[in-house]
């Protein structure tokens, strides 16, 4: 309480905690983009070629993308898995396993043969990596998300979670800048070793991810429930969560589906198309990429500084209902083959999907959730719908346009359908802006 007998959440009286819980999820966050950003790139210039070679282009982009959808099938286990230690043993201890865990796999991709060089086995050690960096981004959003949203004081929680989701378009840009040094190189060396320099740069990441991670603050919150519940038996919180808070779950699960499908398809699949269906130039992905990554980063933080304004649901609502409408005039856009047109779109999609949902979804989601299990409840929500979401979207865009001679329409319908369910279930969810995240009970 303050002198006038008003409730101060914990964290209001010094700033430094919470400026560096946002600075760990950041940098933590864009390793994790930067991780399945070059992936994509990559599935989308070169994979297809050096692990899936003696296929037809299209049928070698269509299992390019299933490995990376690999990636996305780990994230609930590994949601699973470290959600139950989030909200036992802290956000932070977490934060710490996961970065490496990611970083380690990312790293490993570098050094995987060609199927040239050991035939099956190439795909399937790349398959097994993606898993890895699937298994640790499945908790890595959520516990930087949680931790900041639980560390910054009422009216700012916006603005400082939305900074995770910051990091994530930083990644996103780092991965853009990467690639468009490495396709300077002769194609053959590109070919050869080129690519591998881009897997190889992770560790940059991960090291300076590390420095700031380790000097972290567990969460205020976090702090004081542990205090609370010593000693107490209950249930792991993952099965309190899937007993009590299915509501909660259900909520986050299709608010984020159709949002997480669109962000992956502006920001993967897009690029095989343009490549293949509009015969753009290879080298024209990344510079568009790094365009709408830098416009991201304006976007995430405006979003969530405005939702502590406005309120969570009223932004989340706007950006879902312009997604909804957007794929049709997107593709009629994107099929001009103008270079400023295309970079338009893409852009937007980066300002709205990949970076504008999540930035008000940084602090909206924890908010749904009481504080025994909200680790466990945004890591499972978000996770499972990055499955049906962001997971198979670019696969099923892929194979949509395969199968209907290069049409787009099948295309534009299949995003409209999956943001419809994010636009519904926003309407009917609550408003959350400065809930109390010391209770236990979920927002109704």
């Amino acid at each position: 309480m303050d002198p006038e007998g008003n409730e101060v959440s914990p964290g209001t009286t010094d700033k430094a905690p919470v400026r560096r819980a946002a600075w760990a999820g950041l940098i933590g966050t864009a390793l994790e983009q930067y991780d399945f950003v070059i992936y994509g790139t990559a599935s989308a210039i070169i994979f297809n070629k050096i692990f899936f070679p003696n296929i037809d282009p299209a049928i070698g982009i269509i299992a390019a993308f299933g490995a990376y959808a690999v990636g996305f099938g780990a994230r609930p286990l590994g949601g699973l898995f470290f959600s139950k230690y989030g909200d036992r043993l802290g956000r932070k201890w977490v934060l710490v396993a996961t970065l490496f865990l990611m970083g380690i796999a990312t790293f490993a991709i570098g050094l995987l043969p060609t199927y040239e060089q050991a035939g099956i086995w190439a795909p399937t050690l790349l398959v097994a990596c993606r898993f890895l960096q699937g298994f640790g981004a499945g908790a890595e959003q959520a516990g930087g998300v949680v931790l900041v949203a639980e560390t910054a004081p009422k009216g700012s929680r916006g603005r400082y979670a939305s900074l995770v989701f910051v990091g994530a378009a930083a990644g996103t840009a780092l991965g853009a800048v990467v690639w468009i040094l490495v396709q300077m190189m002769p194609r053959e060396a590109l070919e050869a070793y080129g690519w591998r320099l881009v897997f190889f740069s992770s560790i940059f990441v991960t090291i300076a991810a590390y420095v700031i991670r380790r000097k972290l603050k567990e969460s205020p919150v976090f702090d004081e429930k542990k205090e609370e519940i010593a000693g107490v038996v209950r249930a792991t919180p993952v099965a309190d969560v899937v007993k009590n808070g299915r509501a909660g779950l259900f909520r986050v699960f299709f608010m984020n589906v159709g949002a997480n499908a669109h962000s992956y398809i502006f920001q993967v699949f897009l690029g095989s198309y343009l490549i293949t269906q509009l015969k753009i130039d290879a080298t024209f992905i990344p510079k568009v990429l790094l365009v709408g990554a830098l416009f991201a980063c304006v976007s995430a933080y405006a979003f969530g500084s405005l939702s502590d304004r406005y309120g969570r649901r009223r932004m989340y609502l706007i950006i879902t209902a312009f997604l909804f409408v957007f794929p049709v005039p997107a593709f009629l856009l994107l099929n001009t083959g103008n270079l400023f047109l295309i970079s338009l779109v893409i852009v937007l999609g980066f300002i709205f999907a990949a970076q504008g949902s999540v930035g008000v979804q940084a602090a909206y989601f924890p908010e749904l959730f009481g504080s025994r299990y909200r680790y466990a409840g945004v890591a499972l929500g978000r996770e499972f719908s990055s499955v049906f979401g962001g997971g198979i979207a670019p696969l099923i865009c892929s194979a949509l346009v395969t199968a209907f001679s290069g049409s787009w329409i099948p295309v534009a319908i299949y995003m409209m359908a999956m943001m419809g369910i994010s636009l519904v279930t926003t309407i009917k969810a609550p408003e959350t802006v400065d809930r109390d995240l010391l209770t236990e009970e979920d927002a109704k």
